[in-house]
């Protein structure tokens, strides 16, 4: 397949869920854990066509859902300083901290700038001299890269006005996280494609073996997210519990090593804060210390800023994968993609969001479900 329509195709798409009908036998839960995959999963509307059984659990893949209100707030207070110029890209500015976002702080006058890239931020700083730069480092393996390439490169051209505001995220430490919750219903794992671009397979055997846990390596069109389905039901049934590659036209075992090498000069895995999970051990990056002057929470001096989270918005467990969104008393009234209580429903990624947009604003009629899985045409 060469080209994205055949990734949607009907016919193709047909013949997986056939697949995936003749093979199941008792119910399954599957995690999704990208926000990418779960906005495909219900845009296209895959669960619903699902064989009765297999649920699809929301897991926490989006970057800017699982950022902790408090780093939040250490953003605020720092673009609302006069001479900061304050660069994110665009998807953080509607984030909410415990009072305001960054649009609030820019219409006060803040100087928040979006950019497209780590690099312009780097930019901006060589041409504002006078001024402090910070860019709001988030996301997961897929975006360290390029954020720990500025930093080395702001070192290299001797740039002393740039930090970076870092809150980093490894994916496979909340995984095992999930796993050993008491509360866990993950029976299998679609892992998340873009993650392992970077990073390959290296880390996933020892949690399919330890929790005994089918690992499928999926991407994000429909066919993809299929196909992972398929494979993970097939080791589910067969009671195995391997790391499966079906997204390798974009993953390598051994990922990027270039991307490794550049993540493990610049940044040193650190416990690290996870909204709606809480502290997981190994789970996220910091600076290392030849690089510690380019961290913006010490330069700023807000390493002591502390929040609590909401008590009306339920996204911690959204985020688990305990409750559905429409399972929150808030979701679709007080809680709206244009009041966002949580980052669930702010983040282009979050799960509320992707339920919101695509109007599943109460559980699905289970007689509605069983007409459409007569015909699958959503899907294309």
């Amino acid at each position: 397949m060469k080209y994205l329509d055949e990734f949607s195709d009907p016919d193709l798409a047909r013949r997986l869920f056939d697949d995936i009908r003749a093979t199941v036998t008792r119910p399954w839960a599957l995690m999704e854990v990208c926000g990418g995959q779960t906005h495909s999963i219900i845009r296209h509307g895959i669960d619903q066509l699902l064989p009765d059984g297999i649920e699809l659990i929301h897991g926490p893949g989006c970057p800017v859902c699982v950022t902790p209100l408090e780093t939040i707030d250490k953003a605020l207070e720092i673009a609302s300083r006069p001479d900061v110029i304050f660069c994110s890209f665009g998807d953080m500015l509607r984030v909410p901290g415990s009072g305001r976002d960054l649009f609030k702080v820019k219409s006060e006058g803040a100087d928040v700038r979006v950019v497209y890239s780590p690099l312009d931020a780097l930019t901006i700083a060589r041409e504002n001299p006078d001024r402090q730069v910070v860019f709001f480092g988030i996301g997961f393996e897929t975006t360290a890269p390029p954020n720990a390439m500025t930093v080395y490169q702001a070192m290299k051209l001797g740039i002393e006005n740039f930090s970076l505001l870092v809150s980093h995220v490894r994916v496979p430490p909340a995984m095992d996280a999930i796993m050993n919750s008491p509360d866990c219903r993950v029976q299998a794992f679609l892992a998340a494609g873009h993650v392992c671009t970077v990073m390959g397979l290296g880390e996933y055997p020892e949690i399919a073996e330890r929790h005994r846990v089918p690992v499928v390596v999926t991407g994000f069109e429909p066919l993809d997210i299929l196909e992972g389905i398929r494979r993970a039901v097939r080791q589910l049934e067969a009671g195995e519990h391997t790391v499966e590659n079906a997204y390798p036209r974009a993953v390598q075992a051994e990922g990027s090593p270039a991307a490794m090498a550049m993540l493990d000069d610049v940044f040193e895995v650190t416990d690290r804060a996870w909204r709606g999970i809480g502290m997981i051990p190994a789970s996220g990056w910091r600076l290392a210390p030849k690089y510690r002057h380019y961290d913006a929470e010490y330069r700023f001096s807000v390493t002591g800023i502390h929040t609590e989270e909401s008590t009306v918005c339920r996204s911690g467990e959204v985020l688990q994968g305990l409750i559905k969104p429409h399972e929150c008393e808030a979701f679709g009234t007080d809680c709206t993609p244009r009041n966002p209580l949580g980052a669930t429903m702010v983040s282009s990624e979050g799960a509320c969001a992707a339920y919101y947009l695509y109007r599943r604003l109460s559980a699905p009629d289970p007689a509605a479900v069983a007409g459409t899985q007569e015909e699958v045409t959503s899907v294309g």
